[in-house]
């Protein structure tokens, strides 16, 4: 049993920033909606889950904002024209078949990372999050459409153990000391002065852990380097907690519960809606195919002032 896990913001802010001037015949922005719809409709194609949800952002929580109060304060706020787009998503993604699901104070790596440890089949996880590499093992790989991950000719990529290995030197569970080292720039998070990732893999793999790593500072070859942990220790120890995902939160919706089942009305409706003339073409033929239509409900028709944008 396959589960799709996918961070909606990520895709949110893909699809909005990788098309530009959508809108409708009423002058509001689809942008967003569009690339996202296409997006999602690739994964299930590409990966032919058994169960899928779009897990969001819902604040952050308070032992990261107590511990680092500057935590993502550097991001701008979302555009208005982003945010439209955002709440028509969170209400659209069921008419697509899948969860969509989020905890108060809570990120959406967190809430992916519980629902990849207290399911037991396999997970894909669809995201660009760097902390959710932490979670690669035998049964939890990532869904890439990057062309940095891509093989010569292929749509998309699934990230294993040797994968993450390849790009970052250390196992996947070290990622998180990695990342204690060198901080993250997107998430405001500081790193050690002076150490980056082809560094701070190296010390990983010399010493295990940043636990070990401090504990050890006296064996660190490089002077400077050892000087400016012995100085930031604090900020590594802070680090490390920040990174840390939490695999144990309440699962809104148990993941069995998840399964995959368009609401061929309501989708097809909001695709007309946002005036899709081709992607509702593409839907239409679909509900058509599972049976939408004959005997399953009342057949749908194309609406006459449907716009002719796609």
């Amino acid at each position: 049993m396959r589960l799709l896990l996918v961070d909606g913001h990520y895709y949110l802010y893909r699809s909005f920033f990788a098309i530009r001037g959508l809108t409708n015949s009423r002058g509001e922005p689809t942008n967003a909606i569009f690339g996202f719809t296409k997006a999602v409709r690739r994964m299930l194609t590409d990966l032919r889950p058994d169960r899928a949800a779009v897990i969001w952002d819902a604040g952050v929580p308070e032992r990261r904002s107590t511990l680092q109060p500057a935590y993502k304060q550097q991001r701008p706020p979302m555009p208005d024209d982003m945010r439209t787009q955002e709440t028509f998503l969170q209400d659209f993604v069921p008419s697509l078949g899948l969860g969509s699901l989020e905890l108060p104070d809570t990120e959406a790596d967190d809430l992916i990372a519980s629902y990849a440890e207290q399911w037991d089949g396999e997970t894909i996880i669809a995201t660009n999050d760097k902390d959710i590499l932490q979670l690669v093992n035998d049964r939890v790989r990532i869904y890439s459409t990057n062309k940095v991950d891509l093989a010569e000719g292929a749509t998309h990529a699934l990230l294993g153990p040797d994968e993450v290995r390849a790009k970052w030197g250390v196992e996947p569970a070290q990622i998180a000391d990695v990342l204690a080292l060198t901080g993250d720039s997107a998430d405001n998070i500081p790193g050690v002065d002076g150490v980056g990732q082809k560094t701070a893999a190296a010390l990983v793999r010399q010493f295990g852990s940043v636990e070990a790593l401090l504990e050890r500072l006296p064996e660190v070859a490089s002077e400077r380097t050892r000087a400016k942990l012995a100085e930031q220790r604090q900020r590594v120890i802070d680090n490390r907690v920040m990174v840390r995902l939490d695999l144990d939160l309440p699962l809104p919706v148990p993941p069995d519960a998840l399964t995959i089942a368009p609401r061929w009305a309501e989708l097809l409706a909001a695709l007309r809606d946002c005036e899709f003339r081709s992607l509702t073409a593409e839907v239409e033929r679909e509900a058509r195919a599972a049976g939408f239509g004959e005997g399953g409900g009342e057949q749908e028709r194309p609406s006459a002032t449907q716009g002719e944008l796609f």
